[in-house]
């Protein structure tokens, strides 16, 4: 690997996007705590949101751990416990297939959602616009290189999942990247890209998704009695008559 555009692309460019990626989180936190929100629309829409919402977050969820497990699981872990290359091939190839379809739908209705109801559009920003811009491409991407999967011969486990660990062992193997298909280098690099613009979107949500809800107990409420409690009501509290009384 001698181009210098190569060494920028797959060394020094991903640790830039992974800096900015901690540090603008670490900076958005602590100085727009009032920003970090998904900024729901719900209440502009609700009827595509119904469908298009859990659609794109179960099936990015699922393209996520798929994600997990084909880059950060070295082959040898899977031919340890006695998974197969093929075995391994078929699951990454439906399940990441159903899972992006998902993704995809869901993301589709989403955009349809955004563009076509003008009260949804007049509260999106371009930062929203650039966020949905780099999430179709990345997904795109993923879904071509599951399709060359099929046909191809390409391995990506003993090329792009090396490279990606060895970004995080500081031991880079830039050389890894050069020499993948160009679909694998597209998805690299704009999904690399897409954490550096993460901690400016409204993706910053995904790090305070509200996990205790689903564990919590369940909240009562009961109206106020007369006759509850040992003490005397404060007078705002004081029942009042809408119907005059006759005397």
């Amino acid at each position: 690997m001698d181009s210098t555009l190569d060494t920028f692309l797959w060394l020094i460019f991903p640790y830039i996007c992974l800096t900015v990626f901690v540090l603008g989180h670490v900076g958005r936190y602590r100085y727009d705590k009032f920003g970090w929100t998904s900024r729901s629309s719900q209440m502009y829409e609700s009827s595509i949101l119904r469908w298009a919402n859990p659609m794109f977050h179960f099936g990015i969820l699922a393209v996520f751990f798929g994600h997990v497990m084909g880059l950060g699981i070295p082959k040898s872990w899977t031919d340890a416990v006695g998974i197969s290359d093929g075995m391994y091939h078929f699951m990454a190839i439906s399940v990441g297939a159903v899972a992006g379809v998902f993704t995809i739908v869901g993301l589709i209705g989403l955009l349809y959602r955004r563009r076509f109801t003008k009260a949804v559009l007049g509260v999106t920003t371009r930062m929203d616009k650039l966020m949905y811009v780099m999430l179709v491409v990345v997904i795109l991407t993923g879904l071509i290189n599951t399709g060359s999967g099929v046909v191809g011969d390409y391995n990506y486990r003993e090329g792009v999942s090396v490279w990606f660990r060895s970004i995080f062992y500081f031991n880079p193997q830039p050389e890894l990247m050069v020499d993948a298909p160009l679909s694998f280098q597209l998805h690299g690099l704009f999904a690399i890209t897409l954490f550096a613009v993460w901690p400016f979107t409204r993706l910053v949500h995904a790090f305070t998704a509200p996990l205790g809800y689903v564990f919590r107990p369940y909240i009562l409420y009961r109206s106020r009695d007369d006759h509850e409690g040992s003490r005397s009501r404060r007078r705002g509290w004081d029942k009042v008559d809408t119907i005059p009384r006759r005397r």
